[in-house]
């Protein structure tokens, strides 16, 4: 065994001393490596709560908005609202750094169905909504809903459906902005392509496809009979706020729900052509089926 005097004179220290550094070394290493897994931690947190903090604050002032609106009667209010809080539900739905629970973008959404049953019945309108095709829209990269004044009226013409007004002239009638508008437009976002660019029969392999990879539902079908698209969906995320729709019979028939509403505008420009919903039933296998026809221009 060594001796002391002649380890001090080979190391510069006794075994003590060289025994203490090499614990301070390492305690301080432990120290640096915590306190960049915090800052790290700290750098996450906050980009998160930013992102989040701008859809809350949609969510905020769409609410205040509608609220606003049901006292002052007025629709650009109501309609400023209604964007505002499903966009901030929609971002913090989509939200790749954590999982929101869908009932946040339910409980926001029925304030949009309750502002559109409100116009429908003070405006005494009952009959089926047509889902404008983009040659009759002025902005052909939006989507419309014209919901005629009595039964087989002629549709507006281009120059009648500005994206503000609430009602056309010459037809009469209301023009309404769907439900499903925004949940159609993150569907043509996600598949790089405007859907008046798309074929229906594209249409029927594609969507499955990206509803799956939405999680929106793993079964989807899609299916043309004459005049008619025929669309089955079944276990959907959409089923609650889809039910809850059908309380609203007004909205409920003449826009349908949410997602009914955003196949719809699909596929009005997809076709090229004025659509309706038909039909829409949930049976008791949780499945959806959706009866949409495509009437004559």
């Amino acid at each position: 065994m060594m001796p002391v005097r002649d380890f001090k004179k080979r190391f510069g220290a006794s075994p003590e001393a060289l025994v203490e550094r090499r614990k301070e070394k390492v305690i301080l290493t432990m120290t640096r490596k915590r306190n960049s897994a915090a800052t790290r931690t700290r750098i996450i947190e906050i980009d998160i709560s930013s992102r989040n903090l701008v859809s809350f604050l949609m969510l905020l002032l769409g609410s205040i908005s509608l609220l606003y609106s049901m006292f002052v009667n007025s629709y650009i209010l109501a309609f400023i609202g209604l964007g505002l809080t499903f966009w901030g539900a929609l971002f913090l739905y989509i939200e790749p750094a954590k999982h929101v629970k869908l009932e946040i973008l339910n409980a926001s959404s029925v304030s949009t169905i309750m502002n559109i049953e409100k116009i429908l019945a003070n405006n005494d309108a009952g009959l089926l909504g047509v889902y404008l095709p983009p040659k009759r829209l002025q902005d052909y990269t939006s989507s419309l809903v014209y919901v005629p004044r009595k039964q087989d009226q002629a549709l507006p013409t281009r120059e009648e459906t500005s994206p503000w007004k609430l009602r056309s002239k010459d037809p009469a009638g209301l023009l309404i902005t769907p439900p499903g508008l925004a949940l159609s437009k993150l569907f043509e976002k996600k598949l790089k392509k405007t859907f008046a660019e798309t074929e229906l029969e594209d249409l029927q392999t594609q969507l499955p496809k990206l509803f799956d990879e939405l999680r929106i539902t793993k079964n989807l079908r899609i299916q043309e009979e004459g005049n008619l698209i025929i669309v089955k969906i079944r276990k959907h995320i959409f089923e609650d706020l889809c039910l809850e729709t059908t309380r609203f019979e007004r909205t409920h028939k003449t826009v349908g729900c949410i997602l009914s509403s955003a196949l719809a505008c699909a596929f009005a420009k997809a076709t090229g052509k004025p659509l309706a919903i038909e039909k829409e039933e949930i049976d008791s296998d949780r499945t959806t089926t959706i009866h949409y026809k495509m009437l004559e221009d």
